[in-house]
């Protein structure tokens, strides 16, 4: 199997995952932590082009387990984020790597906001090195072993 298809079932699966804990993610930490993350995950690589913003907002505007919250607000506070990365990247990654830390000792909300970040680095069919570097130092942050997310 292709890189490409493993990938994309991988992110298939862990949608489906997501919607069956639906009901489990509603705390303002976990709202906080998956926006946190598609702002890291969008700028992993330095900068955010408008197909990765596109990315983040189909996915706010799409994905179930985010419909448990403002729509506006969450866009709001991904915008905030990302402001935070293309200001100072190094401190913006630091004040986010804090915020998706609050999730830490919550094992679902946490493997939620790794699935998310996995979610919209594969979106584009590219989940490529530096995102998955990206999502690998946010499973750390939260005691989660990357090897169970095949990073």
């Amino acid at each position: 199997m292709a890189l490409w298809d493993r990938l994309r079932d991988s992110a298939q699966t862990m949608q489906t995952q997501l919607q069956a804990k639906k009901n489990e993610l509603k705390s303002g930490a976990f709202r906080d932590a998956s926006m946190a993350m598609c702002a890291l995950v969008a700028a992993a690589d330095g900068q955010v082009d408008p197909s990765e913003r596109q990315r983040v907002a189909s996915l706010i505007a799409t994905n179930d387990v985010l419909r448990n919250f403002d729509s506006d607000d969450l866009q709001r506070r991904f915008n905030d984020y990302l402001s935070k990365l293309t200001t100072d990247f190094s401190f913006g990654k630091v004040s986010l790597m804090q915020t998706v830390g609050k999730v830490h000792k919550k094992p679902t909300e946490a493997r939620a906001v790794i699935q998310i970040g996995i979610v919209i680095g594969g979106a584009d069919g590219d989940f490529d090195k530096t995102e998955q570097a990206l999502v690998r130092e946010v499973c750390f942050a939260v005691g989660i072993d990357p090897a169970e997310f095949d990073l």
